[in-house]
């Protein structure tokens, strides 16, 4: 299927404006675009919405009739704002506008998609419908996605220990120097992304490889069991290791393409709007 894709920029949840790409399927020169599947995906921490994972499985997506909606977190990317200063909190305000934007302009959301701790944004969405401006929201989908948001306040710490002596510090990721403020530590520490988790009742598929040398592969067997072992009904999730795969996805290309693919045969039969 042909596809379409543009640039959007819309108000943030935190004050700022962020810039996102639509990737749809390119209806006929002749009709208006056709009633697809909408999907917000969140990039991971310190990404952005043009990380290679996060374009070649966005646009595979809309190849097979599915319209994502990709978008850059406040300070990072096209978006402004000032990186330092968010945090998990802020994360999910931005994802909420992203819903937001993408209900009044495509669709309803069905479906939520996040790499890493964009992952865990998307869960910790899905655990709190009732706070979601999602209201049909019926899949989410994780790449690598750890199980809480507290070891990564301990990693960034052990990086750079000035963080919480002095109240702001630097990391090293993919290269880039980042000032990481130590607002953005305590708050990862205020979050129970496991007593979110098991709320969830969307049908979710979780990806991970057992080679993840950042996110540990225990961290999507956690999510496995908080889900199964909810009170109540728990919500069975599916979950598919990426054997040999690294964090990025960027080792073997044929893996963006397996995740795209089994991405949009389970939207397909989970996610389609009513």
């Amino acid at each position: 299927m042909a596809r379409k894709s543009y640039r959007v920029n819309f108000p943030g949840g935190n004050g700022y404006q962020l810039a996102g790409i639509v990737d749809r399927p390119a209806p006929p020169s002749d009709s208006s675009p056709q009633d697809t599947l909408i999907v917000v995906f969140s990039h991971c921490f310190t990404c952005n919405k043009d990380l290679k994972a996060i374009v070649r499985i966005s646009r595979a997506l809309s190849e097979q009739g599915i319209t994502v909606l990709r978008y850059d977190m406040t300070g990072l990317g096209g978006s402004s704002g000032d990186f330092a200063k968010t945090n998990f909190t802020t994360n999910q305000a931005d994802l909420a506008a992203a819903i937001r934007f993408a209900e009044k302009e495509l669709g309803s959301v069905t479906a939520l998609m996040g790499h890493s701790f964009g992952g865990a944004v998307s869960l910790a969405h899905a655990g709190n419908p009732a706070d979601s401006p999602a209201t049909e929201l019926k899949a989410v989908v994780t790449l690598a996605a750890p199980s809480d948001t507290r070891h990564l306040a301990d990693l960034l710490a052990r990086r750079d220990p000035d963080i919480e002596k002095l109240g702001r510090g630097s990391v090293t990721i993919g290269g880039i120097n980042w000032e990481i403020e130590q607002q953005m530590l305590a708050d990862f520490r205020t979050h129970d992304l496991p007593a979110m988790i098991p709320a969830i009742k969307a049908a979710t598929l979780l990806f991970h490889s057992p080679n993840d040398e950042t996110v540990n592969f225990d961290h999507a067997l956690r999510i496995m069991g908080l889900m199964q072992n909810a009170p109540g009904t728990p919500n069975v999730p599916s979950l598919i290791a990426l054997q040999n795969a690294d964090h990025l996805l960027v080792k073997n290309p044929a893996d963006l393409q397996f995740v795209a693919d089994t991405t949009a045969a389970f939207l397909q039969r989970y996610a389609k709007p009513a």
